[in-house]
């Protein structure tokens, strides 16, 4: 069977359930997910006996391409996305319209409602989430071929870093070496950060920061495919390393380590969580890891299923999560290991083989 049909026929099991007629899906990487579209304004109704995608007139080949088959309702320029939903809606009859609760507007809300008079509007939330958390042979595929374009980038950057060039040099770098070896683009603006820096875990590189203004650096990367994505971070040693960075770098890579032979299908996320937290907190850091151990990478960059506290998801073969601990210190720095990680039935695969020994990120 068609994997993208697969897709609509689970989720159209969850609607049965609900007594849902249809989903008004609206996030564009659902909408992707759900019909192999990959233009955006485009939303799709999923129905339990019908699939309708509505568009305009920019995208009726890009559609007729790529969702060979699918039902299309294209809108005229003068008539906007709303008024073309709620004139099908009424079309097809639907009296109970799931919606994504996350993702729909409330102006867009407040237009249905007025325009929906004999069809309830029922909030919903991370139905076509949970389909994604899980990935197939092919996707998982496209993953490794993204954290091969990362990993590469990564290899040739390391190998022409030199003193005094600055993070957002090294980031644009980073970026035209992704593109070099394949990649569509980066899966989010790179982090480059030099020493102190590197306390913020989402440092923006700077024009004024250099490499060799501190002993090291903290970079967070990852590569867009076709269209799944990696998310990768290394530290590099430009300096000398001191005893607090050893303490600090073998504390991170022990919690990591420990995290990751934690993952096997049946385990709660919050139980890997637990194993990488109790190592930085016996090492006296733990008030110093302040986010999630990890989370889901697919289409996006973030998506489920989650590692961190009190994250009650059962681990699945086939899906894909990093795992990054990290210790921020004010004023001194920052330390984050990142690799990307897939489920599989008897336990779990490092998809990322990049070096992490201490010796290994000496410049």
């Amino acid at each position: 069977m068609d994997r993208i049909l697969l897709r609509r026929d689970k989720l159209r099991a969850r609607l049965a359930a609900e007594n849902l007629d249809a989903l008004l899906v609206v996030h564009p990487t659902n909408v992707g997910y759900l019909t192999g579209f990959s233009g955006d304004s485009t939303l799709l109704l999923a129905g339990r006996d019908r699939d309708v995608v509505l568009s305009d007139g920019r995208f009726t080949t890009q559609l007729e391409q790529e969702c060979p088959g699918l039902e299309a309702v294209i809108r005229p320029a003068v008539q906007s996305m709303n008024q073309a939903v709620a004139q099908t809606v009424k079309g097809l009859g639907i009296r109970r319209l799931g919606f994504e609760s996350s993702y729909l507007s409330v102006a867009d809300w407040d237009f249905l409602k007025r325009e929906l008079t004999s069809c309830d509007l029922i909030s919903t939330c991370d139905h076509v989430e949970t389909l994604r958390a899980v990935k197939d042979e092919i996707e998982i595929a496209e993953i490794r071929e993204a954290v091969a374009f990362a990993q590469h980038a990564f290899v040739k950057l390391r190998a022409s870093l030199v003193e005094g060039e600055t993070e957002k040099q090294v980031a644009d770098r980073l970026e035209a070496f992704l593109r070099e070896f394949g990649a569509t683009g980066s899966s989010f603006p790179p982090i480059v950060a030099v020493g102190r820096r590197a306390a913020l875990p989402h440092a923006r590189p700077t024009a004024e920061t250099r490499i060799g203004d501190d002993d090291f650096v903290l970079i967070d990367w990852g590569a867009t495919g076709r269209p799944y994505k990696s998310d990768l971070t290394r530290m590099v040693v430009t300096g000398k390393v001191t005893p607090e960075f050893e303490k600090v770098y073998r504390t991170v890579l022990t919690a990591q380590e420990r995290a990751i032979a934690a993952i096997r299908p049946g385990v709660k996320a919050q139980d890997v969580d637990a194993e990488a937290r109790s190592v930085i907190e016996q090492a006296g850091f733990g008030r110093f890891f302040d986010h999630g151990l990890g989370h889901g990478i697919g289409m996006d960059i973030h998506e489920a299923p989650r590692l961190r506290k009190e994250s009650p998801t059962i681990l699945e073969p086939g899906m894909v999560v990093t795992v990054e601990p990290g210790v921020y210190l004010p004023e001194w720095g920052g330390v984050r290991i990142e690799d990307d990680v897939l489920v599989t039935p008897d336990g779990c695969e490092v998809l990322s083989d990049l070096p992490k020994a201490l010796d290994a990120m000496r410049l």
